[in-house]
């Protein structure tokens, strides 16, 4: 799959980002993974309805959306931090960073009450998805950094997968994002959070967990600054309604089929909806893009991100 993944890439970059604004085109066209990088733009869609300021399209998948935005055919996307990275290396620039939109998202589970602190993971097996990804990364440098080496970590392809091995193991710990906590602890009522890794990473002194950011085209910046300035404005508004107005934004999450409402509005308090920009935006993701690279610099296609990677206006 990665490696379709790449040639995919490969193929629409050769194609180079040709498709800018249609002639007489007015509304930004805006791409979004369903989960919680989604879920901070749902006021804005629904303000958008009748409108002609944005066009929102939802994906499943970053190889469904990847495409889009390198052929030109979305202005701006909502992906994971380290893709990002990637695709301004492999676009050579042509891609940049304007917002983060999600913070940290991961979370140890388990059956059970017998974890406390990282220190408890030794000796146990813990399920997982995200292997060479950020998930990964950041599991790797938590224990290296607790000094903890001795564990089993088995990587699973999906959530779903993790999910299942958790049920079958009565003393069984995972490593899960939200939403999929929520969705878990809705299956079965022993599934109980262990331990927050956001709270585990602000503990090293090491800057921000980091999940979501928002790129856009250069021409895009180049030709509409306005209306990306009008956009991060909507933006931050609309994370500011979804993180004060839970009940009303997760029955907006569940019209737009993100996830159901029931579900989102118990995980979006967790799930760490945010906006941040300009100067603090670059120095959140500086030192994690430099923890990312130290371990697998593929992970950041290859190069850190140079300055010129953040949209500061």
């Amino acid at each position: 799959m990665k490696k379709c993944f790449s040639l995919l890439l490969a193929l629409v970059l050769m194609l180079g980002l040709s498709l800018a604004f249609a002639e007489g085109q007015e509304a930004l066209r805006i791409g979004a993974l369903k989960g919680p990088t989604a879920m901070g733009l749902v006021k804005m869609m629904k303000d958008n309805e009748g409108k002609d300021n944005y066009a929102f399209t939802l994906f499943g998948s970053p190889d469904a959306l990847v495409p889009s935005l390198m052929k030109g055919e979305l202005d701006l996307a909502c992906v994971p931090v380290n893709l990002a990275a990637i695709l301004y290396a492999n676009s050579k620039g042509a891609i940049k960073v304007v917002n983060v939109n999600t913070l940290g998202v991961l979370y140890i589970v388990e059956r059970g009450e017998s974890v406390k602190t990282l220190a408890d993971l030794k000796g146990r097996t813990l399920y997982a998805s995200g292997k060479a990804s950020t998930p990964e990364y950041v599991l790797n440098h938590l224990l290296t950094s607790a000094g903890i080496g001795d564990i089993t970590v088995e990587w699973k392809a999906e959530h779903a997968e993790v999910l299942a091995a958790l049920m079958a193991d009565e003393t069984g710990v995972a490593l899960l994002p939200q939403p999929f906590v929520t969705i878990a602890q809705s299956k079965s009522p022993d599934i109980k959070v262990a331990l927050d890794l956001n709270q585990e990473w602000e503990a090293l002194g090491q800057g921000t967990l980091i999940t979501g950011v928002t790129v856009a085209r250069q021409d895009v910046i180049a030709q509409h600054g306005d209306a990306l300035a009008d956009f991060l404005g909507d933006y931050e508004a609309s994370v500011a309604y979804v993180n004060a107005n839970v009940k009303e934004a997760a029955a907006l999450i569940g019209e737009f089929d993100i996830f159901a409402a029931p579900m989102a509005e118990k995980a979006l308090p967790h799930c760490s909806i945010s906006f941040v920009k300009g100067e603090e935006m670059k120095s959140m993701l500086t030192p994690f893009y430099q923890m990312l690279f130290d371990q697998n610099p593929q992970t950041t296609g290859g190069s850190l991100p140079d300055d010129d990677f953040y949209y500061l206006p």
